[in-house]
């Protein structure tokens, strides 16, 4: 909640608080300039789902604007979910993407978690700061990614190439399959390259949410080493 009262992608309309919440958020309410509604606890309670966390707070917000593939930037990088269904990976994944500055993630319109109270919890706020871009057909928003110079780099634990071993271009994007399908064959044949984690133990697949943190710390690692990428 704290990240959703500094977001400056956020319209927000009312907040409905307990005293002991505006004392904990009081820089960030008064820097939006909110007059929050004082409520009990009880009362939020009766205005949420049951079994909902809601820490003390109630915000009403105006939906974040939708963007689409014509307002990437020409350099950065980008995340793209091929059919990754679970909330709380893509939460988790949306965590690690603001972590590390991406510019968005992409996913698909179908076979998609929606943007409920568990993903959002997942993301720890990263809703915020990372936009996501839904599609309807992935192939094509690849290719159209292709068109816009930017290099996709599919992640799959049977890919031809270590992943450490790959060039880092200005414009990146890393595809990330589904646990157990892996990327698909027409999502496979629209990236640049299909590369895997090369790890020493003797498990070498990740849970997506982990696998995409491991992979963006080396294309960092990777990009550090050659200046020029």
């Amino acid at each position: 909640m704290r990240e959703v009262l500094r977001s400056e992608r956020r319209t927000i309309v009312r907040l409905l608080a307990t005293d002991a919440a505006v004392g904990r958020l009081a820089a960030e309410i008064a820097a939006r300039e909110l007059q929050p509604v004082i409520v009990s606890n009880d009362d939020l309670a009766a205005r949420l789902p049951r079994d909902a966390v809601h820490q003390g707070l109630l915000i009403e917000a105006r939906p974040l604007a939708a963007l689409d593939l014509d307002d990437l930037p020409e350099q950065g990088l980008v995340l793209v979910l091929d059919q990754v269904t679970d909330p709380h990976n893509v939460g988790a994944i949306l965590r690690t993407a603001a972590a590390f500055g991406a510019a968005a993630l992409i996913t698909t319109e179908r076979h998609a978690p929606d943007l409920t109270g568990v993903l959002g919890k997942a993301a720890s706020g990263a809703l915020e700061h990372v936009p996501i871009i839904t599609i309807v057909n992935l192939a094509r928003a690849l290719e159209a990614l292709g068109d816009r110079g930017y290099t996709r780099i599919g992640l799959d634990s049977e890919g031809a190439v270590p992943l450490q071993t790959v060039e880092v271009a200005k414009a990146t994007a890393l595809v990330l399959g589904a646990e157990g399908k892996g990327l698909r064959r027409l999502t496979r044949e629209n990236c640049d390259v299909i590369a895997k984690l090369d790890f020493p133990g003797p498990i070498k697949s990740l849970n997506v949410s982990n696998a995409c943190a491991a992979a963006l710390t080396m294309l960092q690692l990777r990009a550090a080493a050659d200046p020029a990428a």
